[in-house]
This record gives structure tokens, sequence and C-alpha cells, in this order.
């Protein structure tokens, strides 16, 4: 059973009794008469083939409180997209199906890269901003829902928790982050229990307390991608492109509204998806990759919030890091067999080696670039240098037969 408690600057929202599902569709169907919530999904062209996506499109299909869905898709050729425009029609709602790879919309993207600012690498970053240029610019969202492609444990009600909190008029919340416990037969989620909160601790005992990191901790799971936000938002919100976007997220909300305006929420019971390769041979991809990244944009949203890390303080901070997450280790073996899961200590050890040599990575790449690559543009300031360039954006989408009616 959840609790109630309260600690950090945010608010936390547990769910202490089972809701009916069918009445919560109904009361949030009625708040989305006023506040449209439009729902985006960046999707690459191969989850098509898995059953996480299928389920998923299962249980979303004819929700009654969603205005659009809208389908950032990535990696796909002509036969690709129109196979996902047949598969995304089960859907029975109003669907946007963004084609990312055709010519119409890489042609703005290419014209947007040229006049305003590059947008980095492909990815799940890239196709979220894209999502949000589309989403701005049709006008129709009062709130807009994220939510990853490959939730292999979905039902419609992690939705509707996630959504809540922003639709509901009594609430004023502008920011929802989910949050839940990764577990099948054994614990996973280990680049939170085993890097970010490790690493949270770290930096409290160089930094000491801190607004910000008191912010950061009040997280139970920070690197979750099912997250809700006010519309009124968008429009100011820089994305990064790297496995920073979580992360980034956090930093970008917190400068434009009020820690009181930001919630988390507890979705689901249990929640499973793809697992990222450890990544400890070939450092090209992987948890390893994903580590150095969120190293680099923990220290440079740090520093842009006023925190000093000094350089010489490095050492001891990874001296630290490891000996948090060694305790990190010691404390999921206590839940795993208090619960009854499999413990594999060896590949939890493995694990914090790999992050250990992440987090070493990316303090050295942040002394080498402390700005980094820039974040992707925010859209105001996209619109401010191409007005009309969203309306052709959407128009992009049109042209191809990418708007799907219920």
């Amino acid at each position: 059973m959840s609790d109630f408690k309260q600690a950090g600057r945010i608010a936390t929202l547990p769910r202490l009794r089972c809701n009916e599902d069918r009445d919560r569709e109904h009361e949030l169907a009625r708040h989305a008469q006023r506040t449209p919530l439009v729902l985006v999904i960046p999707c690459l062209v191969s989850e098509l083939e898995q059953p996480a996506l299928a389920n998923m499109v299962d249980q979303l299909a004819g929700t009654p409180f969603l205005d659009t869905v809208v389908i950032s898709l990535d990696r796909a050729d002509e036969d690709g997209y129109r196979r996902a425009l047949e598969y995304f029609r089960a859907l029975r709602l109003r669907t946007l199906v963004l084609w990312n790879d055709g010519e119409e919309v890489a042609a703005i993207i290419r014209e947007i890269e040229a006049a305003v600012l590059g947008l980095g690498p492909r990815g799940k970053g890239r196709a979220v901003w894209v999502a949000l240029g589309a989403v701005i610019a049709e006008e129709r969202a009062g709130a807009v829902a994220f939510l990853d492609a490959d939730v292999v444990s979905f039902e419609r009600s992690l939705l509707t928790n996630l959504a809540y909190p922003i639709l509901h008029p009594a609430l004023d919340f502008d920011y929802a982050k989910g949050f839940y416990a990764r577990y099948s037969d054994r614990l996973h989620g280990r680049a939170t229990r085993l890097m970010v909160r490790p690493l949270l601790q770290a930096l409290a005992t160089v930094v000491g307390h801190h607004p910000y990191l008191e912010y950061l901790d009040a997280f139970r799971y920070p690197l979750s991608g099912e997250f809700a936000v006010n519309a009124n938002l968008l429009r100011q919100l820089r994305i990064p492109s790297d496995w920073g976007l979580e992360v980034g997220l956090l930093f970008e909300v917190l400068r434009h509204r009020s820690a009181r305006r930001i919630c988390q929420v507890d979705v689901a019971d249990r929640f499973d998806h793809k697992h990222q390769p450890l990544g400890a041979k070939d450092r090209s991809g992987g948890l390893f990759l994903m580590a150095v990244d969120i190293t680099k944009h923990l220290l440079r949203t740090l520093a842009a919030a006023g925190v000093v890390v000094p350089s010489s303080s490095f050492k001891g901070l990874q001296v630290a890091f490891q000996r948090f997450a060694e305790d990190a280790v010691a404390d999921s073996f206590a839940v795993a067999v208090f619960n009854g899961l499999t413990f594999d200590r060896h590949s939890e050890e493995d694990a914090v080696d790999v992050f250990t040599q992440a987090f070493a990575e990316g303090c050295e790449q942040f002394l080498q670039e402390p700005l980094g690559s820039p974040a992707m543009p925010n859209w105001a300031r996209v619109l401010s240098a191409m007005p009309g360039i969203g309306n052709r954006l959407v128009e992009a989408v049109r042209s191809v037969d990418g708007l799907l009616d219920a």
C-alpha cells in the first residue's frame, strides 16, 4: 500500500485506494472538454513488430478523454509508413502520424536547422521535439501527455492516472511526472537505482544542501519517460536530443514554473518496458552511454542552477558515487529477498563498475565541453524566426495522408 508522506519540494500523489477505471475516465472526459488532451508517442517503425506497442494500441483504442494521438515515427521507409497508417487506425481516435523520414517533414527540419539551430542527432528527444511543433501548430491541446512506445505492462489506467493532476480543474499543476516500481521476476531500473540515486547522494556530500539537488532528489523515478504537461508550457521548453532528455526536462520545467506547480504521480502497480544492454564492452550505446549523458546533463544543469562543483572534487565525487552505488546494491538485494524476487548480485556489481566508468567519462567530457551540444531550440524561438513553419509541418503530414480520423 502506498503511503502519503510528502518529501521534498514537489507534491507526491500516491494511489491510496483502487478507483473504478470507468468512473475515473468519465470524470476525465468531462474535464477534457475544457482542457483537451493530446497524447504524444515517439515510435521507431520497428516497434510495430513488438507485442508491447500492439497492447498499447489495444488499451488506448477509443479512450474517451483523448482528443488526438500524435505518433512521431522514426526510421520508416514508405512501406513502413504506410504500414504504420493502417496499424494506428486501430486506435479509433483522431491520430496524427508524423513521418520524420518522409521528404516533406525532413525538408522542413533541414530548413529549421539552417535558419535557427542544429537539432543534434536523431533520437527520442528529436522525435518528441518535432511532435511538439505539430501540437503547437494545431492549437487543439490544453494538455499533452507523453508515453514511450515500449511499455510491456501498459494499461490504460496508467494514462488516466498520469493526466488526472493536469486535467482536474481544482488542481494547480502544470507538470506531472509518473513514478512506479520497475520489476518482473527481478528488479529493473538499474540506471535509476544504481546510477542516478547514488549520483545525487554523492553530489549532496560535495555540494551540501541546495534547492535544485533537493528538487531532483524528490522524484522517485526521475528517468521515467511518462509525463504530462499543461500546453501553455510547450513553447518554452528546450529539449535535449540525447539520453539526458528526462533530466533536462526537469530542469526546463523548474525554470518556468514554481516547484509547487510540479508533481509526481503514482501511475501503475508494476511497470516494465524494453531493457537497455549494459554497454560495458564497446561503450558506444546501452546504459553506459546513457549514464555518460546523464552525468553531463546533471553537471550542466547544476551549473545553470548556480551549483559550483569544482573539477578538483571530481575524484572524490567518483569515490563517493561508487560507495553509494555499492550501498544501493545491498539495498536492492534486501528488497528482492523480501519480495521473493531473483537477484543476480554479480550483474548488479558489474553495472556499478560500468556506471562508475561512465561517471568518470561524463565528468571528463563535461570538463572538455562545459556547454556541450546545445539543446534543441524551443518552439517560441523557431516560430519567431520562421512564422508559419508549424502550419507547414501540419500540412506536410496531411499531404501524405498522415491525419487519421476517429
